[in-house]
């Protein structure tokens, strides 16, 4: 779900310090970005948000978010998805950020 390794190498190349203000920045542009997701209503609105919710999942190392951001980006690119794809999108970055946030107090 998490992928560590990016976890070590982002904090190695940014320092401790910054590190918890460059993770409360990606949680707060996911939730802002999964928001303007549910508010779009064209195909390629949809696409943009989610291409943008995938690279930023990657960025922080949330690879199975990031992954279905991937998969739901070419299905929106096909003209497909509604509220069942949103509503798995929201329930994988919450598990996603529960798994984080205990990984990191650990």
């Amino acid at each position: 779900m998490i992928n560590w390794d990016r976890i070590k190498e982002l904090r190695t190349e940014i320092g401790d310090e910054d590190f918890s203000e460059v993770v409360q920045i990606f949680l707060e542009e996911v939730e802002e970005g999964l928001t303007l997701l549910k508010a779009c209503k064209t195909v390629e609105g949809r696409r943009k948000s989610l291409h943008f919710l995938k690279g930023s999942a990657l960025n922080l190392g949330f690879q199975s978010f990031s992954s279905l951001c991937q998969t739901e980006e070419i299905t929106a690119s096909e003209g497909l998805g509604n509220q069942a794809t949103l509503d798995r999108l929201v329930t994988c970055y919450e598990k996603s950020k529960r798994a984080f946030e205990a990984g990191l107090s650990v």
